[in-house]
This record gives structure tokens, C-alpha cells and sequence, in this order.
């Protein structure tokens, strides 16, 4: 997990220097199908950071997890992420995210082949969810040109 922890740290410091040169007012404009914005973007991997962390957590102590599904939509609307300064919401993902690829770094290979439901989906490991986690952030910071 060492090496996917590696892969999420880079992956941060990468977009965190594109992201930083995108104004505020850029931060706010559509660039999504659908509408979402650059702000909206980063509201919902701050909501995947957080539901990611709760679900790594939970999963290596208590040896399997049953977890809610997630509405995106619904978080992004109630949290108001289009009215958080950019700044704010730039540093929270940014440390949030390094500080999971610290927890990641330190999963327990025991803990791995957890078994995990997240809300209707088919059960996945605890590995899978880490992976998946990484890939997930990616194919979203390539939608707002902040990728690698």
C-alpha cells in the first residue's frame, strides 16, 4: 500500500501547483457536462476523501464494513461548495488527501481482503476500495485539467 500511498501523494503536489494558478472566478465557471464547476469538482473529492477515510477506518477495525452509498449531487448542493472560497477548498482537499495517503500507507496487509458494501454496490475488498479510491481522484482531476 506503500506504492499507492506514493502514487496519491504525487498525484496531489501535481494538481495542487495547476490548481493554485486557477483564479477564483475560474474556480466558479462550468466546465463540466452538467454544469459542475472546478469548485464543485473539488467539494466532491473532499466528500470522497472523507467517505474514503471513514470507510478505510472502519473496514481494518472491525474487519468487514456496511456502508452507505453517496448522493454527489446532494453533498455538493447542501455543503454550498460553490460559495467556499477556493483557497479553502484547495487546502482541505490537499491536506486531507495527504493525510489519507498516510493512512493508507499503513493499512494493515491483514486488513486488506476485508470484505466491503457500500451501499447497492457488489462487495469489494478493502484493497479494491484504496485502488479504487486513486483511480477515481485521477479520472476526476483530468476532467479539470489538473492532472499529471
Amino acid at each position: 500500500m506503500k506504492e499507492l500511498s506514493e502514487r496519491l501523494v504525487q498525484a496531489v503536489h501535481s494538481a495542487e501547483g495547476k490548481l493554485r494558478k486557477v483564479s477564483e472566478s475560474e474556480s466558479n465557471t462550468p466546465v463540466l457536462k452538467g454544469g459542475w464547476s472546478r469548485k464543485q469538482v473539488i467539494g466532491h473529492l473532499i466528500d470522497s476523501a472523507s467517505n474514503n477515510h471513514q470507510r478505510f477506518v472502519r473496514a481494518t477495525l472491525q474487519g468487514s464494513l456496511a456502508f452507505p452509498g453517496y448522493d454527489q449531487d446532494g453533498c455538493v448542493r447542501v455543503q454550498a461548495v460553490q460559495n467556499a472560497p477556493w483557497s479553502l477548498l484547495l487546502s482541505l482537499w490537499t491536506d486531507y488527501n495527504l493525510y489519507l495517503a498516510h493512512v493508507i500507507a499503513n493499512l494493515p496487509a491483514d486488513k486488506l481482503k476485508a470484505h466491503c458494501k457500500i451501499g447497492e454496490d457488489k462487495p469489494v475488498t478493502l484493497r479494491f476500495l484504496a485502488e479504487d479510491y486513486l483511480t477515481h481522484l485521477l479520472h476526476h482531476l483530468e476532467q479539470i485539467g489538473a492532472a499529471a
